[in-house]
């Protein structure tokens, strides 16, 4: 029913003319010119305002590539009808104040 698509020899990924699903798309190249090696493209301050704001949803989480918490979050608050919104408020600040990783475990730049 299903089958394998494998690209020829002769074209590897990238390489198609057209755009294929064949080959999935690097969402973060291994070198990020204008930051730092090992730092993450993603900022501190924009996952902590979107984690204070939108903490219900898990916002700053999903920002960050952290999903499996960012689902965790969205899944207590529904549960707790709203009172879980905390957490997201909660997890806002300390990323704020402290820093954190994202999802591929790079610090947060400033």
């Amino acid at each position: 029913m299903f089958a394998l698509i494998v690209p020829p020899a002769a074209r590897r990924c990238g390489q198609d003319r057209r755009r294929s699903l064949r080959c999935p798309l690097m969402t973060t190249p291994p070198y990020q010119p204008g930051y730092p090696q090992g730092v993450s493209d993603k900022s501190k301050v924009v996952a902590g305002v979107l984690g204070i704001v939108l903490g219900f949803f898990g916002a700053g989480r999903f920002y960050m590539g952290d999903t499996k918490t960012g689902v965790l979050q969205l899944v207590v608050s529904v549960v707790t009808c709203g009172l879980g919104s905390i957490w997201g408020l909660i997890d806002g600040i300390l990323i704020l104040v402290n820093g954190g990783v994202d999802g591929q475990g790079r610090p947060l730049r400033d």
